[in-house]
């Protein structure tokens, strides 16, 4: 191996070694000006155990998680907290026959799709209000307008499991108000890998999605910065 080559190698091993601490070191020590972590959504109880930050024991907070759930997804696979444990995932709420903004939001959802493909631990949630007409088969339908993704899951079950999942898990609104009417929330929902709620956001405004996508990847920045997280 000649000498500049050697040197070449050296140079890149350096930066190899030296960027990641460098750049630990800018969103940690100074932080204020480059990184602030998402908010935390929903009730809130401070516990009586304690954490130390900078030398302060400091009470430690439960904060809000979502409630597991037993769905089944556009290909009939169970899906539950289990199958999405350490998964950033971002849901939405829609029904198939919906006239105009399910299709508008999950349109926009699949905007963000291309960006994060590669990524196994991000997944794409879309729950129907109408599991009693948006069977397996019919989402699977549904599925082909979008084209199909691996971390895109569209879920049915039944109407007491999605429902109570909406209300006390997501902490949005979904009832059937009449006959093929439904009240839903048109947010998407960020989650984190512990099952907290980071984010809402408006699913027919783009600015709004634009905003999800920079907060997705606040969101996996924080998750690589915790040393108990999975590596992203």
């Amino acid at each position: 191996m000649n000498k500049a080559n050697l040197i070449k190698k050296t140079i890149i091993l350096a930066l190899v070694l030296i960027v990641p601490g460098f750049l630990y070191y800018l969103l940690t020590a100074h932080g204020k000006n480059h990184y602030t972590p998402l908010a935390y959504f929903g009730p809130r109880v401070v516990a009586k155990t304690f954490h130390k930050k900078r030398g302060k024991e400091i009470p430690d907070t439960l904060y809000h998680t979502i409630t597991d759930f037993n769905l089944t997804d556009q290909n009939g696979k169970k899906v539950s907290l289990a199958t999405l444990k350490d998964k950033i995932i971002i849901a939405n709420f829609f029904y198939t026959h919906c006239p105009t903004v399910c299709n508008l939001v999950n349109d926009n959802v699949n905007k963000l799709l291309p960006e994060y493909t590669s990524n196994k631990n991000i997944c794409f949630v879309s729950i129907t209000v109408d599991p009693q007409n948006d069977s397996v088969s019919v989402l699977k339908q549904y599925e082909k307008q979008f084209g199909t993704h691996a971390n895109r899951l569209f879920l049915t079950g039944d109407t007491a499991t999605i429902y109570n999942l909406a209300r006390k898990g997501f902490l949005v609104n979904a009832v059937q108000i009449g006959k093929n009417e439904f009240n839903y929330s048109d947010q998407i929902i960020l989650i984190d890998p512990n099952k907290h709620i980071r984010g809402y956001y408006r699913g027919a405004s783009t600015a709004e999605v634009t905003t999800l996508n920079d907060e997705i990847k606040v969101l996996i920045t924080e998750v690589l910065l915790n040393k108990d997280a999975p590596l992203y």
